[in-house]
């Protein structure tokens, strides 16, 4: 072999090792090679380094000769392809999907599920890249396929994937808008902290039986949200002022909650709570944590004391996606910028009408509307479905 205006495919393996990518470099810069391609990924200090050139009228042998030496000097393992002149140019996807899968811990089983899934509707797996090990693993998988590639069924078969192990699996589009949300607005109870705010005041105002009933009711559909919010206000009337010191003494936030926040705010995120519990706790929780924007309903309080009455609108399922979109206006953005999350049926029109929606350990109902859902009790498990790995995020936070 003399000449080729084929194209090389040449794969360098072996122990990681600063130098290894420079040296191949000048090698195959001095025989003036036209660089089509290169990639590299390294694996527990295993290195797989693709170079994919072009010689024109270079003299291939002296080109791999010169290689040679340098993987003989650095102790790696090269192989070379010889790529006919057409087959370097990848067939154009129509379609891209991003899966994010997040467990306490993945095994082989779920990649053969995954992996089976993707073929069996006419996908290809482009890239794996690994996110997240400890305390969550998580895995990102890169999809291509042409417009008659099933995403619809894909969806549906991860679906059945997700609820068959505890893993959960997110799909969605790849493109740059995934990569450039700009603002994340959570629920507050159960989302963003562990309790339930009316609860709390109702267990610590000694009506807590009567109030859980009246949450039974409105979880049957036996009453509207509004009118079973009116209910339980009235059951707090009396309480004092200073519950809500004592309510915010016993929350906790959930699991990952800071970490999260944390992150975002590092990488320019602006972050809300839009709660259907109460500003009176809401807003200070929103001032520990450095939150951006804060709202929720108002409890009125006359002479010290809880009246049982509300003060302004309702912050219900239609107001809550209201605010979503009255805040992205504020930071102009798109709504496809915006991320919410949510548990209940009360957070579902802030969940659609955001650019991502997630369900965070919430109802079946919730589930089965929204852009994804993430079962794992933890904040930080969102953070990979923007792509961050562990790596990105400690450098941040």
């Amino acid at each position: 072999m003399t000449k080729t205006t084929d194209a090389l495919l040449i794969t360098a393996t072996g122990k990681d090792q600063p130098g290894i990518t420079a040296r191949m470099a000048a090698s195959l810069s001095s025989s003036k090679a036209e660089l089509l391609e290169v990639e590299q990924v390294v694996v527990h200090g295993r290195l797989i380094l693709h170079w994919l050139v072009k010689l024109g009228d270079t003299s291939a042998t002296d080109v791999l000769k010169n290689l040679l030496w340098d993987a003989k000097a650095l102790d790696i393992e090269l192989d070379f392809q010889v790529m006919p002149d057409g087959a370097t140019t990848a067939p154009a996807a129509d379609q891209r999907w991003a899966l994010t899968l997040v467990a306490a811990s993945l095994d082989p089983d779920v990649f053969s599920a995954v992996a089976s899934a993707a073929a069996d509707h006419g996908f290809n797996i482009d890239r794996i890249e690994t996110l997240s090990q400890a305390p969550l693993a998580s895995v990102e998988l890169l999809l291509s396929g042409a417009a008659s590639a099933d995403a619809r069924g894909l969806k549906d078969r991860l679906l059945c994937i997700d609820s068959a192990r505890p893993v959960d699996i997110a799909m969605q589009r790849e493109g740059l808008l995934r990569r450039s949300k700009r603002l994340v607005v959570m629920d507050m109870d159960s989302t963003l902290i562990q309790q339930e705010v009316i609860d709390e005041i109702a267990r610590i105002h000694g009506v807590y039986d009567e109030v859980a009933q009246v949450t039974e009711r409105a979880m049957r559909g036996e009453i509207p949200f509004g009118s079973a919010l009116e209910e339980r206000v009235k059951l707090l009337a009396g309480a004092p002022e200073s519950v809500f010191e004592d309510v915010l003494a016993v929350i906790e936030l959930t699991p990952g909650a800071e970490h999260f926040v944390q992150v975002l705010q590092g990488l320019g995120y602006k972050t809300a709570v839009v709660s259907g519990g109460f500003i009176q706790v809401a807003e200070p929780l929103a001032r520990s944590l450095g939150l951006d924007y804060a709202f929720a309903n108002q409890l009125e309080v006359s002479n010290g004391k809880l009246t049982g009455r509300l003060i302004g609108p309702v912050v219900d399922k239609q107001r809550k996606g209201d605010l979503l979109e009255s805040m992205a206006q504020t930071e102009r953005i798109s709504l496809e910028q915006v991320i919410a999350i949510g548990d209940g049926a009360n957070d579902l029109e802030m969940l659609d009408r955001a650019g991502l929606g997630i369900a965070f350990n919430a109802k079946r109902v919730v589930q089965e509307k929204a852009d994804t859902a993430i079962n794992q009790h933890d904040l930080s498990a969102v953070l990979y479905l923007l792509g961050i790995r562990d790596s990105d995020a400690r450098a941040v936070a």
